[in-house]
């Protein structure tokens, strides 16, 4: 019986920038709950609760949510990656808190459920690696099957051979710390590569095809999805205060100390959390998150969004299909637009349609500014009156 499990949770996500710039990506909110956060409830729903995460980049912001893990039903403890530099060097890190033979190994910016990790313990192998079919799968590891064992990983193949991807989760044995330690001493420092050797070393790698839920978060629009598909799974629940005149269709959660003024119009699925003020003559629409403490001024309209804490919509605002960080200030009549775009992350291009503009952490936006499709702005910006942006603003600039 498999007792204990290591998250990889040390990385930075530097394709998510600008919201990783203050946070690990395991603690991007989705829904209101952080990434990290649902890879933890995963293995709790499945009987692990001894957890060991490894951190490392901005690791106080995980350290502070989660703590001894106690109030998520878990005993979490962490251990430092001090360079990132790959995820093979992360596990290693964890060697001296794991004694069990076999353990699960998962990454701590994937949402996944218990559905995909029951089967996984289940398994009589000693090495099980979960896969999942995925329509684009050349963005992943690409995994080549045969009889159920996994021949080969293919990372990120310009040509797909199959719609099969690693989705790095596993459950290995002991007999890979002998194997990652002559890996290091090679230079090779991600766990794909020392898997390939342990298969290459005649280690049986079993193939379990994920029946759960797996979602990768790679670039910022992967947010505005993967949070659309999670919030069709919320319950209704009201925990704040609703004036008269509010009307509220289909699952709508809001929490504690919230008020939502007279004439707002929801409908779900919608997330707001708590000591928001919302309205009057508010209208959200589907496949928004709203985080704690955030204010939206009457006359606005919100849709398929991601507002994160502590920010301030001015009135008359229209957000569409996008994603404001922390803290953000922005002023009345604002206005993102949703259309398609071609973005450089990176070395590369990717077609997005159906975007609005992702925002960094306290970037202050001022009165009547419009945002066009897919416009990126960094963390402490600040965009004056009247201008219509877009493209990329590095952090910490002035748009005058």
């Amino acid at each position: 019986m498999i007792k204990k499990a290591v998250i990889l949770a040390a990385g930075e996500g530097t394709r998510l920038k600008p919201f990783t710039e203050n946070a690990p990506k395991a603690m991007i909110p989705v829904a209101n709950k952080p990434v990290l956060e649902y890879v933890v409830n995963a293995l709790v729903k499945s009987g692990i609760h001894n957890i060991v995460i490894v951190v490392g980049y901005k690791k106080e912001s995980i350290l502070e949510y989660f703590g001894d893990g106690n109030r998520f039903g878990a005993e979490i403890e962490y251990v430092t990656q001090k360079e990132q530099v790959g995820t093979a060097h992360a596990l290693l890190q964890a060697e001296k808190y794991m004694e069990e033979d076999n353990f699960l190994v998962l990454p701590g910016d994937n949402i996944v459920d218990e559905k995909g990790i029951i089967p996984l313990i289940k398994e009589k192998h000693e090495m099980v690696l979960l896969v999942k079919k995925h329509p684009q799968p050349s963005k992943y590891g690409v995994v080549e099957i045969e009889e159920g064992v996994i021949k080969n990983i293919m990372e990120k193949p310009v040509e797909a051979k199959s719609n099969i991807v690693s989705t790095g989760i596993y459950k290995l044995n002991k007999k890979i710390w002998e194997i990652l330690h002559d890996c290091a001493k090679k230079g090779i420092y991600d766990l794909t590569n020392v898997i390939q050797e342990a298969i290459r070393r005649g280690h049986i790698l079993k193939a379990v095809e994920n029946e759960g839920k797996w979602m990768d978060i790679v670039y910022p629009w992967d947010l505005i999805h993967v949070n659309a598909k999670i919030l069709q799974e919320i319950s209704y629940s009201t925990a704040g205060k609703i004036e008269e005149n509010v009307v509220i269709k289909g699952k709508v959660c809001i929490g504690e100390d919230t008020v939502i003024r007279s004439g707002c119009y929801i409908v779900g699925p919608v997330v707001i959390g708590k000591n928001c003020e919302i309205g009057p003559n508010v209208c959200i629409f589907p496949s928004t998150s709203i985080g704690d403490n955030v204010t939206i001024n009457p006359f606005t309209e919100i849709k398929n969004s991601i507002l994160m804490e502590g920010v301030s919509i001015g009135s008359n605002s229209l957000i569409l299909s996008s994603v404001i960080g922390k803290g953000c200030f922005i002023g009345t009549h604002f206005s993102t637009i949703s259309g398609g775009s071609i973005l450089k992350i990176g070395d590369e291009y990717t077609e997005v349609e159906n975007i609005g503009a992702f925002v960094g952490d306290g970037t202050i936006i001022k009165s009547n500014v419009v945002l066009r499709p897919a416009t990126r702005i960094g963390v402490e910006c600040e965009i004056e009156v009247g201008n219509v942006v877009g493209g990329d603003i590095r952090s910490r600039c002035k748009v005058v």
